[in-house]
C-alpha cells in the first residue's frame, strides 16, 4: 500500500497552465500554413500567386483528416520494428480519455497530437515551394496524402516515437531539423528531378511579384516559431523551453545578418528577399539545435547557416534542377546544417546532458547526428521520387505547356491573384449612359 501511495504520488497531474500553453502553441504553429503560404506567394510571379497559396491551403484539411484517420497511430503508437507505430485505438482517435495524460508529461493526449498535427500539416506544404508554376492541383493533392502516409508519418516515429530507430540511437532533433526540414528539403529534390524545369528556366525573369508579401509571410513564419520551437518542450518546467524560445530569435537574427553579409559581398546589395530567406534559414538550423547549445552556440548556428544556405540557393543553376523558391537551398540545408552542428556546440546542460566537441563531448554525437540526416534524406528523397514517379505515370503531374506559359492559377482555379477591372474606382462605376463619363474615363486614361 505505502508503494502504491507513493507511485500515486509521483504520477504526473494535469497541468492547467501546460495545458494552455501547448493550446497556444498548437496554435502558433498552425499560423506557419498560411504564413507560409503568404511568404511563397509572394515570391512567384503574379500568374501563380493562388496556385501557391492554395498549394498551402490544402494541406491544413488533408494532413489533418488522414491525422485523425490513422496518422497519429503511425508516428506515435507501440512500435513496431523500430519504423512505425500503431496503435489500434487511437485509429480515428475515439478510445483517448478527455483527461488522459501523454505519456509522463503534464498535457492531456489530445493537446499532444493536435500540437503533432500542425507539425505534420505544415511538412508537405513547405516542398510546395519547389514546384512553383507547374503542378496540376489535383496531382498534388493525391502527393500530399500519399507522402505524409508513406514518408512523414513514419519519420515522425522514427525521430520522435518511443522505439524509433533515430531516436533510440540517441540523435537529437529538437523541434524537426530532421523529420520536418531535412524531410521536406530532400522530397522536393526528389521530385523536381522527376517533375523537371519549368518553362523559361534560367532564360525568362522569374522574379517576386510581391516583395511585401514575402516579408509578412517570413514575419508570420517568425512568429508562429516561437511555438513550433518552445512549445516542443511540451510545457516543463525546467527552463530548456525558455532556452529554446531564447535561441530561436537569436539564431535568426544572426542569419538574417549573415545572409546579408554574404549578399552584399557577393551581389552588392541588402535585399529584402534575403533578409527575409536568411530569418527563414537561421529558424531552419536553430530548430533541432536550440534546446542543446548555448545563446553563443545559437549565434554561431545562425550566422553558418546564414551564410551556407545564401550559397547554396546558386546551386541550382550550376546544377541545373529547378528548386523555384528554393526548398533544397533553405530547408534541405539549413536542416542538415543545425542538426550536424550539435555534434560541435551541444553544451550538455541544455535538454540532455550530450555534450559536442567544443565541449569536450568528443564526436560521438555528431556520427549519430550524420547518422539520423542521411537516413532521413536517403529515404525521403527516393521514396518522394517514387511517388511522383507514379502519379507522373498516371495520371500526369504537370499542366500542359499553354496552361503553364498563360498562369496556372487560371488553369487551375478559375481565378486571378489581383483584378484591375474596377481600377480608377468612378469610372467602373458609372453608366455610360451619365453625362459624368467621358469625363471621368478622360481621368482614368491619364
Amino acid at each position: 500500500m505505502a508503494q502504491a501511495i507513493t507511485l500515486a504520488a509521483d504520477a504526473p497531474m494535469l497541468s492547467a497552465a501546460n495545458t494552455g500553453f501547448m493550446l497556444i502553441c498548437s496554435a502558433l504553429v498552425m499560423l506557419m500554413t498560411p504564413g507560409l503560404a503568404f511568404f511563397y506567394g509572394g515570391m512567384v510571379r503574379v500568374k501563380s500567386t493562388l496556385n501557391m497559396l492554395m498549394m498551402s491551403f490544402i494541406s491544413l484539411g488533408i494532413v489533418t483528416i488522414l491525422w485523425v484517420l490513422y496518422g497519429f497511430s503511425v508516428a506515435f503508437g507501440d512500435d513496431k520494428g523500430s519504423l512505425v507505430g500503431w496503435n489500434f485505438d487511437w485509429v480515428g482517435l475515439s478510445d483517448i480519455g478527455l483527461t488522459e495524460l501523454w505519456d509522463g508529461y503534464t498535457i492531456p493526449v489530445f493537446v499532444f497530437l493536435v500540437f503533432q498535427l500542425m507539425f505534420a500539416v505544415l511538412t508537405p506544404a513547405l516542398i510546395s515551394g519547389a514546384l512553383a508554376d507547374r503542378v496540376k492541383f489535383t496531382a498534388w493533392a493525391l502527393f500530399v496524402a500519399l507522402w505524409v502516409t508513406v514518408v512523414y508519418f513514419p519519420v515522425a516515429h522514427w525521430v520522435w516515437g518511443s522505439g524509433g530507430w533515430a531516436f533510440e540511437l540517441g540523435v537529437i532533433d529538437f523541434a524537426g531539423g530532421t523529420a520536418v526540414h531535412i524531410n521536406a528539403g530532400a522530397a522536393a529534390l526528389g521530385v523536381i528531378l522527376v517533375i523537371g524545369k519549368r518553362i523559361g528556366f534560367k532564360k525568362d525573369p522569374m522574379r517576386p511579384h510581391s516583395l511585401p508579401l514575402v516579408m509578412l509571410g517570413a514575419g508570420l513564419l517568425w512568429f508562429g516559431w516561437f511555438g513550433f520551437n518552445a512549445g516542443s518542450w511540451l510545457g516543463n518546467d525546467d527552463g530548456v523551453g525558455a532556452l529554446m524560445f531564447v535561441n530561436t530569435q537569436v539564431a535568426t537574427g544572426a542569419a538574417v545578418l549573415g545572409w546579408l553579409a554574404y549578399e552584399k559581398i557577393r551581389h552588392g546589395a541588402f535585399t529584402t528577399l534575403g533578409a527575409a530567406s536568411g530569418a527563414v534559414s537561421g529558424l531552419v538550423a536553430i530548430t533541432p539545435a536550440g534546446g542543446a547549445v548555448s545563446p553563443l552556440g545559437a549565434i554561431a548556428v545562425g550566422l553558418i547557416a546564414g551564410v551556407l544556405c545564401a550559397m547554396a540557393v546558386g546551386l541550382k543553376y550550376k546544377l541545373g534542377y529547378d528548386d523555384s523558391l528554393d526548398v533544397v537551398g533553405v530547408h534541405l540545408v539549413g536542416g542538415i546544417i543545425g542538426s550536424l552542428l550539435i555534434g560541435f556546440f551541444a553544451t550538455g546542460k541544455g535538454q540532455s546532458d550530450v555534450a559536442g566537441l567544443f565541449y569536450g563531448g568528443g564526436l560521438d554525437q555528431f556520427w549519430k547526428q550524420c547518422a539520423g540526416v542521411f537516413g532521413v534524406l536517403a529515404y525521403s528523397l527516393v521514396a518522394s521520387a517514387v511517388l511522383a514517379l507514379l502519379i507522373h505515370k498516371t495520371i500526369g503531374m504537370r499542366v500542359s505547356e499553354d496552361e503553364e506559359v498563360a498562369g496556372i492559377d487560371q488553369a487551375e482555379h478559375a481565378e486571378t491573384a489581383y483584378d484591375f477591372s474596377g481600377a480608377g474606382g468612378g469610372a467602373a462605376r458609372t453608366p455610360a449612359s451619365s453625362p459624368a463619363a467621358p469625363a471621368e474615363s478622360k481621368k482614368v486614361d491619364a
